[in-house]
């Protein structure tokens, strides 16, 4: 299976650099390109995110921090790649962007969650699984 574009979702976990690891136990080819991906969750509702509403200070702080987290990922990857960060449900957003560049894999962390905590937070990665139009690597956390 030739690999064109992989999307990898990271957060800003020591999973992210797990995931990344992986990823680079594949010998990508320099022209398959990786996609980076960070999603910020602002609660449940469309209504939460308005897109003409002015960014607090702080929101905008905190895009450079994961830009510049992503910025330092990307350096370090052998082929091409992009950045994204968006807004929203993470499964859902992950999902889009993968048929937006029409990716061949996603590769996503699972931290484990059991029980209530699993109930209550629910899971990103098992959404994607179930949800997304490639194959998905679930990177377990150690």
């Amino acid at each position: 299976m030739v690999l064109n574009t992989v999307l990898v979702a990271i957060d800003n976990s020591e999973l992210a650099t797990q995931v990344l690891q992986v990823v680079g136990h594949f010998h990508l080819e320099p022209t398959a390109k990786v996609i980076l991906v960070h999603v910020v969750s602002y609660g449940t509702s469309d209504f939460d995110e308005v897109v003409d509403r002015p960014h607090a200070q702080g929101d905008e702080i905190a895009y450079r921090e994961v830009e510049k987290l992503l910025q330092s990922y990307q350096e370090k990857l052998p082929c091409q790649s992009e950045l994204e960060i968006v807004s929203g449900q993470p499964a859902e957003e992950i999902v889009r962007l993968a048929h937006i560049y029409k990716a061949d894999l996603i590769a996503i962390g699972c931290r484990g969650l059991t029980g209530l905590k699993r109930i209550l937070e629910g899971s990103v990665s098992a959404e994607v699984v179930a949800e997304a139009p490639c194959s998905v690597l679930v990177v377990r956390a150690k």
